[in-house]
């Protein structure tokens, strides 16, 4: 009896040996299986028609993220703010850019020229209150509801102004001494329909009014106009080089233009003393986030140590260039009385540095000012009274120069290579 006792008590212990063994053996293969293999697949999301997963290769596959315009994908730096949440418009390709968004949260996408505050509210509630990048975002929320309210209908001017292929608008802006009759408005028109077949252009010129008399000037002479004023200054009347209200000016244009690429439009903005003769648009390439023009030009467009001027400069709306305009406007406080132009080059190599912003200048042998210009006619864009102080030394220096432009065009072929600019007398002595 004894012996079959001890027996059963030796194949019970086996037994559990056996299915102690199986059972680890289950719990290894089943660490060993990733997690999103345990949990079922999340379905895709459709953005704007174009289908999003989880998988890259499909995403590649299906051309996510194409764009028509030729700037490339942004790659943000460990160096740089966080990325931008980035979208393709529907109805063209075109980026929309909100404020930063943090991990891997997802957003639905804007409707094409419309704010984005709706999706950075949904970003909010993935975020813990008290953490840095939730307030980060709150405070981009905000600016963005104080953009809606300042910048009221410049969705809609924008939408009728710029190019149905690739959104792009040209923005000047004019106070009421230089719209009035006979002053630098009239001028900067006349040069377009002067100029070598750019007269259509006008029809993607944003002119911006600072005030009510620039305004009703506005829309008397040109069909896109947007009135944008600063309440408790008065922009009206010609303003002194960097006294307060010429300060305010400059720098309030540079919040229209954040604006301008918040709501996913390229843009060039040209300062209204710039006469046009041909299309600058031939200059500006594909590689650059921005292209200015420039003062001092060391031959190199790709050389950061070129001299911007920043009354005549393109640029494409990204991540990189959204937080590049933020950055130029708060560096405002750090070089108290200086205007938007030298604080951009005190500050452009951090913005290359920490942003990856790609800049180029363009050559002053085709975008001239009376700071530097080409003497060859046959290859002149634009020509800006720069390097000059006072609005009746820059009327009396821009009339020779397209009186010079008129002749020029005139001359026979086998002559035009004779032709020169005139030296801007009252400009320059």
């Amino acid at each position: 009896m004894a012996k079959v006792m001890a027996s059963e008590a030796t194949g019970r212990q086996a037994a559990s040996f056996v299915l102690g063994c199986v059972a680890t053996l289950t719990v290894v293969l089943l660490l060993q299986r990733r997690p999103e293999e345990l949990s079922s697949r999340a379905p895709g999301h459709f953005f704007g028609g174009t289908r999003s997963s989880s998988s890259s290769s499909s995403s590649s596959s299906r051309g996510v993220g194409t764009s028509t315009t030729s700037s490339p994908p942004s790659s943000p730096t460990a160096a740089g703010p966080a990325p931008v949440n980035t979208t393709m418009a529907p109805d063209c390709g075109q980026v929309q850019a909100s404020v930063p968004v943090q991990g891997n949260a997802t957003t639905k996408p804007p409707a094409a020229g419309t704010s984005t505050s709706t999706a950075n509210a949904d970003d909010l509630r993935r975020l813990p209150a008290s953490s840095p990048a939730h307030r980060q975002q709150q405070q981009h929320g905000d600016e963005e509801a104080e953009d809606d309210t300042e910048f009221r209908g410049l969705a809609a001017v924008l939408s009728r102004a710029a190019t149905a292929d690739d959104r792009t608008v040209i923005i000047t802006c004019v106070n009421e001494a230089w719209a009035a009759p006979g002053s630098l408005l009239d001028l900067f028109l006349e040069s377009f329909r002067a100029g070598e077949g750019i007269s259509h252009l006008l029809d993607s010129v944003l002119i911006v009014a600072m005030d009510p008399p620039a305004m009703t000037r506005c829309k008397a002479l040109h069909p896109h106009c947007y009135l944008y004023t600063i309440p408790g200054v008065d922009l009206a009347s010609a303003k002194f080089f960097l006294s307060k209200e010429y300060l305010e000016l400059v720098w309030s244009k540079l919040k229209l233009q954040r604006r301008v690429l918040q709501l996913g439009y390229n843009f060039l903005f040209t300062d209204v003393d710039i006469l046009w003769f041909r299309n600058p648009f031939k200059h500006v390439t594909a590689y650059a986030d921005m292209s200015v023009s420039s003062d001092v030009f060391f031959g190199d467009p790709d050389r950061i140590d070129n001299f911007p001027n920043t009354g005549f400069f393109h640029v494409r709306p990204n991540n990189r260039t959204i937080a590049m305009t933020r950055i130029w406007h708060q560096a405002r406080k750090k070089y108290p009385g200086l205007n938007e132009q030298p604080v951009f080059n005190a500050i452009k190599k951090g913005l290359v540095a920490d942003l990856g912003l790609r800049v180029q200048y363009m050559d002053p042998a085709f975008m001239g000012g009376f700071c530097s210009y080409g003497k060859d006619l046959r290859k002149i864009c634009t020509m800006h009274a720069n390097c000059c102080v006072g609005l009746g030394n820059k009327l009396r220096d821009l009339r020779t120069v397209l009186d010079d432009w008129k002749n020029y065009t005139r001359m026979p072929h086998w002559a035009k290579h004779t032709a020169k600019w005139t030296v801007p007398g009252a400009c320059i002595h």
